[in-house]
């Protein structure tokens, strides 16, 4: 494929599919949504609006960094608090798809105010080829992948364009440096359209995403400060509790972390990344010493198959 090639014809497909209308982007901070975000900009301008939906599952600051980059390029992105819709919709969920549902469904109820607010009748949309796939197999529901799915977007009363829906991911972070995406996003570690929930064990709560938020900057931190690069690493949060000893020596119950580091290709297939041990216990001493409610951090070696990247 070549990059410059494909942003052509991609730009001008989305140019004669929204016409003069809208469109509107969901702007996650992932390299599939920056690149469908930056194509839908080349095609139509600043008749394309860009939201960031804080669902209260993201990353760190997410919505401002990513306010602060994008402004860089022209693009407004428009921060909508939605934290209680989605923890509503979780709340006393633990089965795996049900909750991949209910995000889906809270996803496009709230992305749908958006919409009615910008009038736009178009939304263009990072599914990428391992969602399809993957989706279509049942390995997992994907968020993304509607038709696939059986549901129709015209429930949502929305067109949906999906302009990478054929990329695996090294394609898409090709066409996201030839458009000029700052490495910081072209170069980043995927992060799952569901955010922290798909690691998160049991039912999904402010506290056990606060959690995961700050494990998740102490493994992106130390396996950047060892030069390792990975396809992913991440932390996930198991249900169950286990024992360990506060600062007093008094017998206490604890939170379990797993760390999850996977070299891969295409996400289609994965195996555990040699993290060197020293590198392992800093992750394990750092997770300990700053959630205090951690008792134990593990590391899962599981490949892909038989396990998939993420938990959830």
């Amino acid at each position: 494929m070549d990059a410059n090639t494909f942003i052509e014809e991609e730009t001008k497909k989305l140019k004669e599919a929204i016409g003069e209308e809208k469109a509107i982007v969901a702007l996650s901070g992932g390299v599939d949504s920056s690149v469908c975000a930056m194509l839908g900009y080349k095609a139509i301008g600043n008749r394309l609006e860009c939201v960031f939906l804080d669902t209260g599952v993201m990353r760190e600051n997410e919505g401002p960094d990513l306010k602060e980059i994008f402004a860089k390029v022209e693009i407004d992105l428009k921060i909508r608090d939605v934290r209680k819709e989605f923890f509503d919709a979780l709340k006393g969920l633990t089965d795996p798809e049900e909750k991949r549902k209910a995000f889906r469904d809270t996803f496009f109820k709230t992305l749908r105010d958006a919409v009615k607010e910008s009038n736009a009748k178009f939304m263009i949309q990072g599914t990428i080829k391992p969602d399809i796939l993957e989706t279509n197999k049942g390995v997992k529901t994907h968020h993304n992948p509607l038709e696939q799915v059986g549901l129709d977007p015209g429930k949502y009363k929305l067109t949906i364009l999906e302009p990478v829906a054929e990329l695996f991911k090294p394609g898409v972070r090709e066409v996201g440096r030839a458009l000029g995406l700052p490495e910081e996003i072209s170069e980043r570690m995927p992060f799952p359209g569901p955010g922290l929930m798909a690691r998160c064990i049991g039912e999904v709560t402010p506290e056990k995403a606060d959690i995961l938020r700050k494990a998740h900057i102490v493994v992106e931190e130390e396996i950047k400060n060892a030069r390792l690069k990975p396809f992913q690493a991440f932390a996930v949060l198991f249900e169950d509790r286990g024992t360990g000893i506060d600062k007093e020596g008094n017998r206490n119950f604890g939170n379990i972390i797993a760390v999850r580091v996977i070299d891969s290709k295409d996400a289609m297939e994965g195996t555990a990344t040699d993290v060197p041990m020293p590198v392992l216990k800093k992750i394990s001493e750092r997770i300990v010493a700053e959630i205090p409610s951690v008792t134990r951090v593990l590391y899962e070696i599981t490949g892909k198959p038989p396990a998939t990247i993420e938990y959830i």
